[in-house]
């Protein structure tokens, strides 16, 4: 009790510094409790511990308020708003890649002044585009200006970039890399790893599958969609999104219960086991500063489990939680140290109380022995595990989000057993991908089962209207005196299991009670679940076999073009868009799951809104060919999708007008565009010399214009070059610069389809395209992404059918 009464004054004083700044004469006042020793000798200990408590809680304050908020010139803080400097540091951690843009953490050495390179200290999160790549350890001079974090609405964004120590941003600076590879080695290796299994899931698994594995099983969560985040919010199984550590009291608790199940009390294995899995968890997910703590906290735990005592793992936890406050002050507001904390305190106090009270009610009912009663106190075990969590870290929940899910104890009993399942078939899928990527993706299709059964429970479960609670501003007070309340509710049931059974101590071990007589070796039954789920996968499989038409998609992937077209088991893509999320996940929803193979890729021209998406996609899937103009451009995506060509070895077939290419059947492409001397001196020659395809099957035929404007059109009209075609994709997204009347009359289409982004900010499709399109075809006859959503042609060779997306 000395050492957590010591670590909560510790604690307490770092919180008081965080918001006032004490004088250290308040310091003083620890002698007055001393002074009552003059006149009574009963309550000497208790004095002496408060007037010890008083100089700790002082002494915290100091520290903490000094390491919060000092600024002087030696801080990178100190030239925020002067305007336009130039810094030297080092990229301290794993690049944050997003969907358009790279935020960089670079810890700051130097920066110039008027005196020259002065020695700095501070961290700055520098946000850059997503080419060209930087990784940790770069040593960079970077340019721009140092700015304090804005507030973005309701979310203090500048808090919680304190809270990572970071209180400067910078973006979209001028970069300038001056050496490589200046990162501690062992931390290197650890990103390098985690970055290849990142890259083998994204490889074996369609999206959101893919991005979700990610974040459960590495920590990346900046792919997951929105919408799926936000029905997770709203479902109450945020936590499963391995957000901060708080997670890892959950699979901990887990992964001890299934251990014991599966091995029993022998020497201790399902500790050990929990914790190298908890370890290894910490290292495939980078190592970074939430996961630590959280493995720190869990580590904590998995001791006083393997000692027996309850008591000693809670005066661990509050230990270890004093020492790494002590070491960054800025933990104690960061709300994912607070979840951690509370999660692996939930496991320590609540579980066992639940998992005692369940563990009673089997052994009325069912009795104490059997496979069916080892079943069951298995699913309480874990069904314990997450209720503790829950009722330990809602109210911050709460307090920081704003809203109470009702349906999270039920959506985390559903989702819990599938979680181990997801973390081992991934990383299995992941590891054994780093060296044989038609193995990994036999353990990709299991993970697929369980992380699609995920997604459909989270978003059934979103869907209601009642599915959670919104509360607003929570102040302060509640949430304290619910943890009062609950601190009370604990002690008191500790009492009375004293009182009831005075053998029992304080000790609430989580493996009391349990049957391991259950073989798992010897019983048939194990084979049910495997091959159950074998038929799923194979039943699934077949239902989403190609037929025989073809299908020419136009895919809703914002202010850019994406076309995908499929003929059995041959797809042709034209075009990614402007964003890697999007491509791949409209490409997951129009392919079969099991298909990561794209024949032909078309780059019709390099902008980035049909260049980006691509370079995602030869990422992730095996691109036989690919076709673009052979233009002079410079731009660092350009300069990445070639190094990507030369690093995987594809074909590469410049497109010139007259090639013909057949994907079977009747079917085939003809390139209409470039010419074989390139459009220069125009407007815009890149775009002009767009790719330019006629895709024909029998009667139907669709023209796949790029993004080209007047000057290609009129070239290609006169040249007669066959433009007819009963669908074309509108040149340009609608823009003013393309169909003009000469082109659509010979054109002569039935449909017309524009690409292009709900209210982009170039305002297309134009009222006068529009006007032309409807006086020509009516009004019925034109789609549109940015309103129809991915729009689908299906035909025959003879007959055409539509569908869209809404």
């Amino acid at each position: 009790m000395l050492l957590i009464y010591i670590s909560g004054a510790w604690v307490a004083g770092l919180w008081l510094g965080y918001y006032f700044n004490l004088p250290p004469v308040l310091a003083v006042a620890g002698i007055i409790p001393l002074l009552a020793l003059f006149f009574t000798r009963r309550y000497r200990k208790q004095l002496v511990l408060a007037g010890l408590g008083v100089v700790i809680i002082v002494a915290a304050a100091g520290y903490s308020y000094t390491s919060l908020y000092s600024v002087d010139e030696g801080k990178l803080r100190f030239y925020n708003d002067t305007g336009t400097v130039e810094i030297k540091g080092t990229i301290s951690g794993d690049p944050d890649v997003r969907d358009n843009s790279t935020r960089l953490t670079i810890s700051a050495a130097e920066i110039k002044l008027e005196a020259g390179w002065q020695r700095e200290a501070g961290q700055v999160l520098a946000v850059v585009p997503r080419y060209p790549v930087y990784n940790y350890g770069d040593f960079l001079d970077i340019t721009g200006k140092l700015e304090t974090p804005a507030q973005a609405g309701d979310f203090d964004y500048r808090g919680y970039l304190a809270h990572q120590g970071i209180y400067t941003t910078m973006y979209y600076p001028g970069i300038e890399v001056l050496e490589r590879g200046r990162g501690f080695r062992p931390l290197a290796g650890i990103y390098s790893l985690r970055n290849n299994l990142s890259k083998v899931l994204a490889e074996v698994l369609p999206e959101p599958q893919a991005a979700l594995a990610q974040g459960i099983i590495l920590g990346i969560r900046t792919n997951i969609p929105a919408d799926l985040q936000k029905n997770f919010s709203v479902s109450g199984t945020t936590h499963l999104l391995a957000i901060s550590g708080m997670n890892i009291g959950i699979m901990a608790g887990v992964l001890l219960a299934i251990g014991l199940w599966l091995f029993g009390r022998r020497r201790y294995l399902y500790v050990w086991l929990t914790l190298g899995a908890v370890w290894l968890y910490a290292v495939i997910t980078g190592m970074n500063p939430p996961v630590l703590r959280g493995a720190i906290m869990a580590s904590v735990f998995l001791a006083a489990e393997a000692l027996g005592r309850q008591r000693s793992g809670a005066v661990a936890l509050v230990f270890a939680a004093a020492v790494m406050a002590g070491i960054h002050p800025y933990v104690l507001g960061d709300v994912s140290f607070q979840l951690s904390f509370l999660a692996m305190a939930g496991l320590i106090f609540i579980f066992p109380v639940i998992q005692g009270a369940g563990k009673r009610w089997v052994a009325s009912k069912m009795g104490e022995k059997g496979t069916l009663v080892s079943i069951t106190n298995l699913i309480i075990d874990t069904w314990s595990v997450t209720l503790a969590a829950i009722i330990a870290i809602w109210p911050v929940l709460a307090y920081y989000f704003g809203y109470v899910s009702l349906v999270g104890p039920l959506a985390t009993f559903l989702l819990t057993p599938a979680l181990p399942l997801i973390t081992v078939a991934g990383s299995l899928a992941g590891i054994t991908g780093l060296g044989w990527i038609a193995g990994a993706q036999l353990f990709g299709w299991l993970a697929w089962l369980f992380l699609s059964y995920m997604i459909l429970v989270v978003n059934a479960l979103a869907a209601p209207s009642l599915a959670s609670v919104t509360v607003g501003q929570i102040h302060p007070a509640l949430v304290a005196a619910y943890y009062l309340l609950l601190i009370a509710l604990i002690w008191l049931h500790g009492r009375w299991k004293r009182a009831r059974n005075p053998a029992a101590g304080a000790a609430g071990q989580m493996t009391a009670g349990l049957d391991f007589s259950f073989g798992l070796a010897r019983n048939k039954k194990m084979f049910i679940v495997p091959l159950a789920l074998a038929a799923v996968v194979v039943t699934y499989t077949a239902s989403a076999m190609p037929d025989d038409n073809l299908h020419v998609s136009f895919l809703d992937v914002g202010e850019g073009d994406a076309a995908l077209v499929q003929l059995g088991s041959h797809q042709v893509l034209v075009d990614g868009g402007p964003s890697p999320r999007a491509i791949t996940l409209a490409l997951s929803r129009e392919m079969p799951f099991w298909d990561r193979t794209i024949d032909l890729l078309v780059m019709t021209h390099p902008h980035q809104d049909h260049l980006a998406g691509l370079l995602e996609v030869m990422r992730r899937y095996k691109v036989g060919e690919v076709l673009y103009p052979a233009i002079e451009y410079e731009s660092p995506l350009y300069d990445e999708w070639a190094r990507l060509i030369r690093e995987k070895g594809t074909k590469v077939t410049f497109a010139r007008a007259g090639e013909r290419i057949d994907i079977g059947g009747d079917v085939s492409i003809k390139v209409l565009n470039p010419p074989e001397t390139l459009l220069s001196g125009t407007e815009s020659d890149a775009d002009n010399n767009s790719v330019v395809l006629n895709l024909t099957d029998g009667a139907a035929s669709f023209v796949l214009t790029g993004d080209i404007m007047s000057e290609a059109e009129r070239e290609l009209v006169r040249e007669r070059a066959g433009i007819s075609g009963a669908v074309i994709k509108v040149a340009h997204h609608g823009s003013e610069t393309s169909s003009t009347p000469e082109f659509l009359a010979a054109a002569s289409p039935r449909v017309a389809v524009i690409s292009c982004g709900t209210a982009n900010k170039f305002g297309h499709p134009k009222q006068e395209v529009l006007s032309r399109l409807e006086d020509k075809l009516g009004a019925g006859n034109i789609y549109r992404t940015d309103k129809n959503g991915t729009i689908d042609f299906t035909t025959d060779g003879k007959g055409l059918w539509v569908k869209t997306e809404r």
